[in-house]
This record gives structure tokens, sequence and C-alpha cells, in this order.
């Protein structure tokens, strides 16, 4: 809900403050105090166009603030629109409260700050959306949207869609794929450049060993050179006169100087481990020399096989040889596809016109549910425009066959027919804003525990009628409020009675200036309230005994 509404130097508003609570919020005062002012603050602080001449005289810049609140399983389906907006744009959300902030300067241009950190004005536009529906003369309204009013009706009716949109994911998919492949169409040089790359790769027949053939190749390119170093280095090592058979020879001498010293004992020991590993170290010297090529017919094969491993890496842009055995894969796979391209068209062919069978289905199904949804929605709105003094008019849902898409295979559209004989026309094209206000109003009476806008506003939805049907007017939003907070500007004392909480918006004149302030009243100042809007500023004590009278009736 919103709990404040603050304005700074917007038009003729120095300074106000309007703090609303839950139920019906009624706003009155007298015509120029700045009612509209502040309805078109809450515009702007939704995402509202703006320049620069709604700042007020002598002012540098207008701010308004809104605050609103989240609490209760009501609020639920708001607050989780409003937290999707704000994770999309990154901006912290604590679930429960929302404060939105704006400037206009009186040079161009202006801020927006949402939670306080700073957005935009598109960003405000979607949380606004989720948040308000304005019904006046400059609003405009959800409910005149296609989308709303489908998903409205479909809400009155508790249509389960998770069938149809099953549906529509898979048929969607189906004809992704169908599009790829129908997109990437091959030619027959680029398929006869695949042949014989793969021809190429699998007569290589590269294995992960080919990665050691360079350092193979090293080794055989040096291998009597290497092989004669070898056969020095485990001589010295391991021969009659090599490192080891002095420390065996060495171990008669230790033995005696440890009778002596025994100290020598240790020296003993640790010749005898670095004999062992002497001896270790020659065996893989003779060993690792073992396997080297010394044949020139085998060397010329390991050249040949090093040759062809190398030309292959720089071809393909490898690195090593198993990314020519990936390399190898990949061509084998986009071979294969180009060899049963036909055939893997025909089946995502006969994917496509499955899936869509299945939508045509659903879809049918879900047009037959909205369609008895629609005569249900229809009879009880236009009873609600007869209860406010539309005798003759008729409200309607009119659903259009259309091709399947994200959403069914119908059109929506609310229509209304003012009097008999005339056409019935879509809500978006009727041109009174106080006539679509009421039919509004009508509609919510209805869809209200249905529709997930938080907070509606009713701007002068009560101009230009009778005081009876006025009071029709104010049951009907009270009524609504019960599942919203609504807030109505009004000038009939009949519906402003009706009101959870009464605020007067006035102006006055000082020091030449035009000022506007808003106060909540109550008891006997909403009686004196209610008898000014009944009978001027110099109410008789029977309009004051009226004014309390509709009071009565306002609460009953």
């Amino acid at each position: 809900m919103l709990d404040r509404l603050s304005v700074y130097n917007l038009a003729v508003v120095e300074k106000a403050e309007a703090e609303f609570a839950s139920g019906l919020n009624v706003l009155t005062g007298e015509t120029g105090a700045g009612k509209s002012v502040l309805m078109g603050a809450l515009e702007l602080v939704l995402g509202g166009r703006a320049d620069s001449g709604v700042v007020r005289d002598g002012a540098k810049e207008a701010k308004v603030e809104a605050e609103f609140s989240f609490r209760g399983d009501a609020a639920a389906p708001v607050k989780k629109a409003v937290a999707a907006v704000l994770e999309d744009v990154g901006v912290d959300f604590d679930g429960e409260n929302l404060l939105v902030r704006r400037t206009v300067s009186s040079a161009g241009g202006g801020k927006v700050w949402i939670n306080d950190s700073p957005s935009m004005v598109s960003t405000l536009k979607r949380l606004g959306a989720a948040l308000v529906d304005i019904h006046g003369p400059r609003a405009n309204q959800n409910i005149l949207e296609e989308r709303f009013q489908r998903d409205v009706l479909d809400s009155f009716a508790s249509i389960d869609k998770s069938g149809y949109d099953a549906a529509w994911r898979a048929l969607s998919e189906s004809r992704g794929k169908l599009a790829s492949i129908m997109e990437d169409e091959p030619s027959q040089e680029m398929a006869d450049v695949l042949r014989y790359q793969v021809d190429e790769l699998e007569g290589a027949n590269i294995t992960e060993a080919d990665d050691e053939i360079a350092e193979r190749h090293a080794a055989a390119a040096h291998a009597e050179e290497i092989v004669s170093a070898a056969g020095e280095i485990t001589e010295r090592l391991g021969g009659d006169n090599g490192a080891a058979e002095t420390l065996i020879r060495l171990q008669g001498v230790f033995a005696s100087v440890a009778k002596r010293f025994p100290a020598a004992s240790e020296w003993a020991a640790e010749a005898d481990e670095i004999t062992l590993r002497i001896q270790e170290l020659s065996r893989t010297v003779a060993d690792a020399v073992a396997s080297i090529e010394v044949d020139p017919e085998a060397f010329a094969a390991l050249d040949e096989r090093l040759t062809t491993v190398n030309r292959l890496k720089r071809k393909y842009s490898c690195a090593d040889a198993k990314a020519l055995m990936a390399a190898l894969s990949e061509r084998r796979d986009r071979l294969e596809k180009l060899e049963n391209r036909d055939a893997e068209i025909a089946k995502l062919k006969a994917g496509v016109d499955m899936a869509l069978a299945e939508v045509l289905r659903q879809g049918e199904a879900l047009t037959n549910r909205r369609k008895a949804a629609a005569a249900k929605l229809s009879k009880a709105v236009t009873s609600e425009l007869h209860d406010l003094g539309f005798l003759q008019a008729k409200f309607s849902v009119r659903l259009d066959k259309t091709e399947p898409d994200g959403h069914g295979c119908d059109r929506v559209a609310y229509m209304f027919e003012p009097n008999p004989g005339e056409t019935a026309r879509p809500l978006a094209g009727i041109a009174s804003s106080g006539e679509i206000a009421r039919v509004m109003l009508c509609l919510k009476s209805v869809i209200s525990a249905h529709d997930s806008t938080d907070v509606l506003v009713f701007d002068e939805i009560d101009a230009n009628i009778g005081g009876e049907i006025g009071g029709v007017v104010g049951a009907k939003m009270r009524a609504v409020a019960k599942s919203h907070q609504v807030i109505a500007i009004t000038h009939l004392p009949q519906s402003a009675v009706f009101g959870d909480c009464h605020l007067v918006v006035s102006k006055s004149v000082s020091g030449g200036r035009t000022r506007t302030s808003i106060k909540a009243v109550e008891g006997e100042m909403r009686v004196k309230e209610i008898a000014r809007m009944l009978g001027g500023e110099k109410s008789t004590s029977v309009v004051m005994k009226h004014a309390e009278e509709l009071l009565k009736k306002g609460r009953r």
C-alpha cells in the first residue's frame, strides 16, 4: 500500500505531505486547492512524463517521494512483481518497504532514486504498472491493455494455463531447432571439405602417444651420443672400479675404525644407503637408453611421423594430439549431420506438427474456458453498471480467434455499449474519461479479489453524476477497498462519507504566494468538510445536520 506521498515545489505546492491508510482514502477540497497536483505528483513518481514547467516558480527543482509497504498475504503478488523488477536492475529490496524519489530540475532533466539507489524513469514505469492503477482524466490505466484484460479474465475464472504453457514451450523449442538447421544450409563444397578433413585425420590415426613423438625423435636423433654417455655413466657408477664398488670395499675400513670410534658405524650405514642409490641410478640410466632407436630405418619412420603430426597441428590449429582427436570427432559429427540433414529436417518437421497439434488442442480448451468466464464477467459488470445509473449500458468480453501465441489462440477485449443500438466499442476507444472511470469501478467491484494491483486511484470518478448515484459510487469504492487500498478524489459528499480516511486539501496565500496543505479530518472537522461540500462555506444548521446524517449512512 501507499503509506506516504511528499511533494516539494511542484506547481502551486511548496510543501505538502499526505499519509494514507488502508481501505478507502478520500481527498476533498475546493477547486484549485491542489488535488490535481497531488495526482500529478503520484503519476510523476511512478514514471510519468515531466518537464521543467512543473517546477514551482522561484525553485531550482521539484521533488516527489512515495513510500510503499508490503505486508500480509494480500500484498504477496505485488511484492513478487516489485522484487522481480528490482532484482533485474540490481536494487536492494527487503520485501517490506519501498521508497521512490524523483526530482525535476527547473533547468531541465531530473533524477530518480529507488531505495536510495540511483535509477531510471523506465524502471519507475515498470514499478508503477505493478503498484498503482490510476483512473482519471490523464491516467494511462493498466486495465485498458490487452495483457491485463486477458490476465484478469483468466484469474476471474481461476484458469490453469500450465497445460497450454507447456505445449507452447515445446512448440517453440521444436520450431527453434528446425529454424536453426534450415538457416544453416550447407553447400556441396562444405561437405566435400569436411569429408576430406575427416579422411585426412582418420588416415593419420592420431593417438595420445603422439604427444611424446617429439621427445622420442630428439632422443633418436642423438642416439649414439646418448648411448655412449649412458654407458660411461653406468660404468663409473656400477663398474668394477665404479663408485658403488669403491664404497663396498670401504666397508671393511669402516668396521675397523668403528671398533675404536663408534661413530664410524653410522658412516658404514650411510655408505650402504648411498651404494644402493647409486646402483638404482645406474639401472635407471641403462633402462632409459635401452628404448632409444639407433636403427636408421626406425629413425626415418619416427622423423616422418613427427612431420605428419606437426603439419596437422598447424593446419587445424591444435596444440597437441588430444586436440587433433577432438577436431576429428567434431568434424565427424558435422559431416554426419550434413549427410543426414534431409532425414533430420523431416524428423523435426514432424515434431513441429505434433507440438502444434497439442498447442491447438490445449488452446481450444483454454478458449472454451475463457468463453464461459467471459459470459459470467459480462453479466456481472453490466449489473454493476446499472447500479451506477447506466440502465441501458452493456459490458461484454469479446474473444477473437487468432494464430497461437504464448497466451493462447484468442485475443481478449473488453467492450462497452453505452446505449442500445450503439456499436459496442473497446474500452480503450471510449472518449469520456469520467465514463470509462465508472466502467472501471464496476469492473473492479467484480474482479477486485482477482486483481493483483495493490493501490487503486480514482480521480473524480463521480464527476457529473447525481448525489444518489454518488452514494452508490462511494459504496462500491468501499467494497473494492476491502481487498485494495483505494484513493479517491471527489467533489461529491455522498461519495466522500464512505471513506475510512478523509484528507482535506486546502490552499492559503502568504507573502503573495499560494501554498497548499493536506490534513486528515475526523469528528466535527469532518462534519464541517462534508457540510462545506453540501452547502458552501456558510453552512447552516440544516446543512450540518444533513452532513451528519450522510456520515452515519457512510459508516453503516
